[in-house]
């Protein structure tokens, strides 16, 4: 791992290729979040390919309007989440819709991580 960081609405851990994201309990992720990511993505992904992981781990709603400014990131090479809960999963899918970069779901973190690396190479 290279950081942790810490922010009132998440925390996010950041390696070299693909970044694992958890929200906080309640959060309504929205546009304006993606501030955060812009400014994350400027300090350790300069110039690089990576993959967000959303590890889902507690409740909480997105708004898929989000997905229209995260699909611009250009150096965003795909995006997972990662959940055994059937309520996430079927947000995730309907969330898939509005991506437009490789999405995928997964049960576990090991799993999505393997594929994280399998497609910034």
């Amino acid at each position: 791992m290279t950081d942790e960081l810490k922010f009132n609405f998440c925390d996010m851990f950041i390696y070299s290729n693909y970044m694992v994201v958890t929200m906080n309990e309640g959060v309504n992720i929205t546009p304006a979040h993606n501030d955060v990511l812009l400014n994350v993505v400027d300090t350790y992904f300069k110039n690089k390919k990576f993959v967000y992981i959303s590890h889902r781990i507690r409740s909480y709603s997105v708004d898929p309007a989000i997905y229209k400014e995260t699909s611009k990131i250009d150096n965003l090479a795909g995006f997972a989440v990662v959940s055994k809960d059937y309520k996430a999963k079927s947000n995730a899918e309907i969330e898939k819709l509005f991506l437009h970069k490789p999405f995928e779901i997964f049960d576990g973190l090991e799993e999505a991580i393997t594929w994280a690396q399998s497609i910034v190479k």
